[in-house]
């Protein structure tokens, strides 16, 4: 008898499902489990106050991570309260057996960038953490999605979690892709068609030759970002550039398992027939570089054109004021010449090395503008090794640029990397919201193409022209 055609969601979701409860949600095993210093203090707390354990401690990983400095990082940690987070991840992992990958340790950097580099994430698997970036691993093929305190202090002592299924939503983008186009640009493309809602209570996939065509680089900044159009995650079905990407990582199975790993893993790929409760299909050739002009990812638009009216977008007129107001920007502006303050490259989005490999393509040979601050910073040491072994260090340099230590930076400012009040910043990250990367921050989100672009004139630029 012929079984009913499957997605790529549903056979990686069933394999992993302990129970399922009537009406409820299903019982779901977890094969990682990630933490920080972030979410994981209160959840060992509640670990001690209960008398439980660790069930299975070679399954979680630690890094340090949101909380780090990126320069001086060997010295004390100078924030009492982020120096409390990150000695409570240390003494935590200790006590129950958890490899912890600290401040100084050569794996350190940004979660979503060392389980990946390390070989801790491979396809079919389950992979949690209390961070909403988590999505990111779906990369190659896992079910990856962030979790909360509560969560995380059950993943920890049953190494599973309740969870409801979510709805399956399929987004296809077929064609080439034009000079200057990212991955980070696609997925800003996709988001400001959809909206920062428009995949709420859905599970990803994304499908077709442009993903097809993507690195492992760009298909975790791709999938890093499905949880800013509201979705529970999302995924990219392994294949040969998957399976290249992986093989002999650290933690990569070796050998005989190995074989039988990939022989898995080639299973990992929605039928022929499978489907989907959403399908939006959309044309590489309509996408050009993207940057945001208001207060959430879906605020985006290509960067040659003028801001859309309320009329156009839709919504609450007085919301899309209001977000233009803490902007500075007004309907029709257009955003080539706008000035820029501050440009960040890093961060779980496009810390990794093909992001500053296209960053130095643009400013060699030219000079970062005097009047911008610029935060480069790797996702991981072993990105910061190949920024100096590939030479792109010695770029960035003779441009007047500085590059920092791994951390979250200014992603998020629950670091010493805060964007100051008013200021503009192109950034390479994933969030723009009221304050996200400081009180009264104005974050504008773009390409590590773009970024440069803005750091060697020091306003908005179509990096076209400069490649």
């Amino acid at each position: 008898m012929s079984k009913t055609p499957a997605t790529l969601f549903d056979k990686v979701w069933d394999s992993h499902v302990v129970r399922k409860i009537e009406d409820g949600p299903d019982v779901f095993f977890i094969d990682r489990h990630f933490i920080h210093e972030v979410t994981s203090p209160v959840a060992f707390l509640g670990l001690e106050s209960r008398g439980l354990k660790v069930v299975f401690p070679e399954k979680t990983f630690a890094t340090a991570d949101h909380n780090t400095p990126t320069i001086n990082q060997h010295l004390p940690v100078q924030d009492p309260l982020s120096a409390n987070q990150l000695k409570a991840l240390e003494s935590n992992s200790a006590k129950y057996g958890i490899s912890h990958w600290g401040l100084g340790n050569p794996k350190n950097g940004i979660v979503h960038v060392v389980g990946p580099e390390n070989g801790i994430t491979l396809p079919g698997m389950t992979i949690v953490c209390g961070d909403s970036h988590t999505s990111t691993h779906g990369a190659f093929g896992a079910i990856a999605f962030g979790i909360g305190t509560s969560e995380v202090e059950m993943v920890l002592s049953s190494q599973c979690i309740m969870q409801p299924k979510p709805k399956k939503m399929r987004l296809v983008v077929n064609g080439k892709l034009g000079k200057g186009i990212t991955p980070k640009d696609v997925v800003l493309y996709i988001i400001s068609k959809l909206t920062a809602a428009g995949a709420t209570g859905y599970f990803v996939e994304f499908a077709g030759e442009v993903f097809e065509q993507m690195t492992m680089e760009g298909r975790m900044t791709v999938c890093n970002m499905s949880i800013e159009m509201g979705a529970r995650g999302g995924m990219i079905a392994p294949d040969e550039t998957t399976f290249n990407y992986i093989k002999g990582r650290e933690k990569a199975p070796k050998g005989e398992a190995w074989d039988k790993a990939l022989a898995y893993w080639k299973t990992l790929k929605t039928d022929e027939g499978a489907t989907f409760d959403v399908e939006h299909v959309y044309d590489a050739a309509d996408i050009e570089p993207m940057i945001t002009y208001g207060t959430n990812p879906g605020m985006g638009m290509g960067i040659t054109k003028h801001i859309p009216t309320a009329a156009q977008v839709g919504g609450s007129k007085a919301s899309y004021d209001k977000s233009l107001e803490y902007m500075g920007f007004h309907e029709d502006d257009v955003m080539i010449g706008k000035k820029v303050d501050y440009v960040f490259i890093g961060s779980c989005t496009n810390g990794r090395i093909e992001d500053f490999r296209a960053f130095a393509s643009v400013v060699k040979g030219r000079k970062k503008a005097a009047h911008v601050t610029a935060w480069i910073v790797p996702g991981s040491h072993i990105v910061e090794a190949q920024i100096k072994e590939e030479g792109i260090l010695d770029i960035l340099t003779e441009a007047g640029f500085q590059l920092r230590q791994p951390g979250c930076s200014a992603c998020l400012a629950m670091n010493d990397d805060k964007i100051p009040a008013g200021m503009y910043a192109v950034s390479t990250s994933n969030r723009n919201f009221e304050g996200r990367q400081g009180p009264g921050a104005r974050t504008m989100l773009a390409s590590p193409l773009v970024a440069a672009a803005a750091a060697v004139t020091g306003v908005v630029t179509d990096p076209r022209e400069l490649i």
